[in-house]
């Protein structure tokens, strides 16, 4: 371009500038006395009452880079693919602010306050809906959202983050309400790994009161291998979505059927803090609850479920709450407190509905799934050891130090599930727990406390209990000792002792092979709630890793013990039979139920 016209281009650029024709402007704002920038794009013909969106970028990159390298597909101009297009289309305001130091602050209240004032600013010159302000970012942006969760919930509508999670695992403090959340990220990130995301969602999952199985679309939008996980509805209706990018790595997706700016608009433009919908949560039991009963055919029996629930209205008040199992009304309450039972339920899936209406008509329902599981013949305890720093459904975990109650996750030290990558390995995933000081009993893991929100009943019979375990880091091999204890008194009423000849070396990455299955048989001779309790030497560090875990029973015997034999003793004087039918005769009988003149007895 010639010099003279080159003079004249910036000549009117300054003057559209000046003039605020042009959209596109940066800008300062003064926060806690410090001069803070930002880039804000603001559509032409905006109109007054629209949203305000706030995209954070990543650590070492700034507010240019995240719009100009992150939100645009300058490579590709013929695909058309910007943020811009995405606000001019929906009528918002778009603010890319930087950190100082191109950082973020995720710890403490320097960027909560610059993300405050830029809102007010935005109020003042743009006249956005403060209702429908919505916060996303990119990497250490995301791990910024995340913390923003907890400190303006009643500031944000709705989050987005990219890429980026709490590296020290994610919280929800209890006084926040229900929070819509899309987290998109690719499964080849290798500076925040994909593996990390599902622990973090987890934990608003709980939180909102989202049912913990997802809904999954597969292909999403046409694109190849991309899955959008969702779980809802929670309370209050909202969703936690997670938008799945396969071989995708550490940036914003800018293809054109799943373009990072227009998933993110699509989701959180259905989010408004100005609610008139009552509000509902379900408050008891806890999300995971499960019972499982081994029972002769047709015997099966579990307990009554006792459901509460929250609800106000923020513009009237609630007319009533109704409460469902699945399709079938339960109970209906128009006052506090809002309760109901399950009675006499049934084996399978129950997915519980609470339905509030206010007196306008408007209606909001939170959901949550009980299950009650009937084993034919084996149950497979194991199976929900599927994610990594979690401590599964069921469990209760201690280390002499620490109880850990599942489920709850977000944990990176400590007792925890483990995912093994090595390229050899007997499992794939793993729950570790330990004895910090070696005092007796001290580490343990248990399965099948009521306050982990499972019971697990055994009905009379022969049981056996299939397990690989190993050691995580005491290469000179500790015992563990397996124990069926009772519930009601934690008297163990059968005890083995295994020392592992396995030990995975401290790091999951580790190659490790040959844990054997092993097996344990006992009986059981009362109906009644048992636990599974594995205990970890007495020594300092003692530990174990449990890869595999199935519970079978092998047969059930009558209920009703006749008489009870103190020791085993001499069998010659009566006819004995075990109940396989075998008959003992001669020599000591061995522990265990038996049959003598047509009873049943108990040898100890």
């Amino acid at each position: 371009m010639p010099f003279v016209n080159m003079r004249r281009f910036l000549i009117l650029l300054f003057i559209l500038l000046i003039a605020g024709i042009l959209p596109m402007k940066a800008d300062n704002i003064t926060v806690d006395g410090a001069s803070r920038s930002y880039i804000v794009y603001a559509p032409k013909n905006l109109g007054e009452n629209r949203p305000l969106f706030i995209f954070c970028h990543g650590a070492g990159q700034d507010a240019n880079y995240m719009l100009n390298t992150q939100f645009r597909d300058s490579d590709k101009p013929e695909r058309k693919i910007s943020i811009e297009a995405v606000c001019d289309t929906a009528k918002f305001v778009m603010v890319f602010p930087n950190g100082i130091n191109n950082q973020w602050d995720i710890g403490g209240n320097s960027d909560i306050n610059f993300v405050k004032a830029l809102i007010d600013k935005m109020a003042t010159q743009y006249k956005i809906d403060r209702n429908r302000v919505y916060l996303g970012g990119f990497s250490m942006g995301g791990m910024f959202t995340y913390h923003a969760m907890n400190k303006i919930p009643d500031l944000i509508a709705a989050y987005v983050p990219v890429s980026g999670y709490p590296m020290g695992g994610a919280t929800a403090n209890a006084n926040v309400r229900p929070l819509p959340i899309m987290h998109i990220h690719g499964t080849a990130d290798n500076v925040c790994g994909f593996s990390g995301v599902q622990p973090a969602l987890n934990v608003w999952i709980k939180h909102n009161g989202c049912p913990t199985t997802a809904t999954v679309v597969d292909n999403y939008n046409g694109f190849n291998g991309a899955k959008l996980h969702t779980w809802a509805p929670g309370n209050d209706g909202v969703e936690v979505k997670l938008l799945e990018l396969p071989n995708k790595g550490h940036w914003v997706c800018k293809e054109p059927q799943v373009y990072t700016g227009k998933e993110m608009w699509n989701f959180c433009k259905k989010y408004s803090l100005n609610k008139t919908t009552p509000n509902v949560r379900i408050t008891s039991p806890t999300a995971g609850l499960s019972y499982t009963c081994f029972a002769p055919s047709g015997e099966a029996a579990f307990p009554s479920v006792s459901i509460r629930a929250e609800a106000d209205d923020p513009n009237g008040t609630v007319a009533k709450v109704d409460f469902y199992d699945g399709n079938k009304l339960i109970a209906t309450c128009e006052k506090k407190p809002y309760t109901a039972t399950l009675e006499n339920p049934i084996s399978g899936k129950h997915t519980i509905k609470v339905v509030a209406t206010d007196n306008d008509g408007e209606t909001a329902s939170a959901t949550m799934e009980i299950a009650l599981n009937a084993p034919m013949v084996q149950y497979v305890i194991s199976q929900s050891f599927t994610e990594a720093g979690s401590i599964p459904a069921g469990w209760i975990t201690n280390d002499g130090k620490e109880q850990r109650i599942g489920f709850s996750d977000g944990y990176t030290l400590g007792c925890r599930v483990l995912q093994f990558t090595g390229t050899r390995r007997s499992f794939n995933y793993g729950l570790y727990f330990r004895n910090v000081e070696g005092q007796t009993r001290a580490g343990n893991a248990k399965y099948g406390q009521a306050k982990s929100g499972t019971t697990l009943t055994l009905h009379p019979g022969k049981y056996t209990l299939k397990y690989r375990i190993c050691n995580w880091n005491k290469p000179e091999f500790s015992p563990v000792d397996i124990c069926i204890e009772k519930v009601s008194d934690g008297e163990a009423v059968a005890t083995q002792t295994f020392t592992p000849n396995v030990n995975i070396g401290n790091t999951a990455s580790n190659s490790f092979n040959a844990v054997v299955q092993q097996t344990f048989e006992f009986e059981i001779t009362e109906k009644g709630e048992y636990a599974l309790a594995f205990y970890t030497d007495d020594v300092e560090w003692g530990d174990c890793v449990i890869g595999q875990l199935i519970l079978m029973v092998n047969e059930y015997a009558a209920v009703g013990i006749e008489d009870i034999k103190a020791e085993p003793q001499s069998a010659s004087k009566n006819c004995i039979y075990d109940l396989s039918g075998r008959k003992e005769e001669e020599g000591t009988l061995t522990h265990g139920i038996k049959i003598m003149g047509g009873k049943k007895i108990f040898v100890k």
